[in-house]
């Protein structure tokens, strides 16, 4: 079995040597920000999507943490290439880039500790286990920016995702809707949300404690490409129930039809037929099928 590489603080090294102590700040109160890519394959190469947009992503969610990496986005965008070089990967692979806080005491100041940053790689197919998703509402809320920073991909802010998600597969669903705290839709635990009513997609703005996700804005970008209308707009939970078409978005999910929300059927309670029309672009888009979208593709 060939050895796995990561890139460690700089370095490529084995997997099994990118080692740190149990006294990380960042494992005791979830001082660290990451990103989730994926790489597909065009049948020739491996092709990272919108790989610059991600580490750009990263970048700021470091700084809105006050997590001071001395690597910028270019040079990890460099250093991913390498990674997936190294370890020979040729079929579609999960990249996770983390940037987390070191060891330096218990004391909630961390601006003064060591900051680390690593990537790894790993074989990777699909999120969910079947398609077309039965959903709910959770009872939990997404956090607020009065208290966290949506906006930031920062790992504390995934015990709310995590405790959600488990709610919701304890009650017999796949996967859970977050409310924002004005009770309008803000996303799902880990993925973005758009609904299709009367032709047009809706989805929330950014101001409902949303993620902006990449995905979001790629499917925006080909909805509207496709001449589809897009509102982001507000979202009440009734408008859930009534909705034509629902699908969630996400470098893990890609474009993953909901066809039940709450008990209730989603239109026919198929994946409706802008949904599909939406998933096989973005297919063809990430394999680089799609020449118009082919600068959103780094090579490997």
């Amino acid at each position: 079995m060939q050895r796995e590489y990561v890139w460690f603080d700089g370095r490529l090294v084995y997997s099994e040597e990118a080692s740190v102590s149990v006294k990380v700040h960042s494992l005791h109160y979830g001082t660290s920000v990451f990103e989730g890519i994926r790489a597909y394959s065009n049948g020739r190469k491996l092709c990272v999507f919108r790989l610059q947009d991600h580490m750009k992503r990263l970048i700021r969610s470091a700084n809105m943490l006050y997590l001071k990496t001395s690597y910028s986005a270019e040079e990890l965008c460099e250093a991913t290439v390498d990674l997936l070089r190294k370890n020979g990967f040729s079929n579609p692979v999960y990249i996770r880039p983390i940037i987390f806080v070191g060891s330096g005491g218990i004391n909630l100041d961390y601006r003064k500790h060591p900051v680390h940053a690593s990537i790894f790689a790993f074989p990777f197919a699909s999120y969910f286990e079947r398609q077309g998703l039965r959903v709910c509402v959770s009872s939990w809320r997404r956090v607020s920016n009065t208290s966290m920073l949506p906006r930031a991909k920062a790992s504390a802010n995934y015990l709310n995702s995590c405790i959600a998600t488990i709610e919701a597969k304890i009650s017999g669903y796949d996967e859970a809707i977050l409310l924002d705290q004005n009770g309008y839709v803000s996303e799902g635990a880990g993925e973005n949300i758009f609904m299709v009513s009367d032709g047009k997609l809706v989805t929330p703005e950014v101001y409902s404690s949303i993620l902006e996700g990449i995905t979001r804005d790629t499917v925006i970008k080909i909805a509207l490409d496709k001449g589809i209308e897009v509102n982001c707009r507000p979202i009440d939970r009734s408008e859930l129930y009534t909705a034509d078409e629902m699908f969630f978005t996400g470098t893990a999910a890609e474009v993953e039809p909901v066809i039940e929300v709450d008990g209730r059927r989603v239109g026919d309670g198929k994946p409706g037929k802008i949904t599909e029309e939406i998933k096989r672009s973005y297919t063809d888009v990430v394999t680089g099928r799609a020449q118009k979208y082919r600068h959103w593709l780094t090579e490997v």
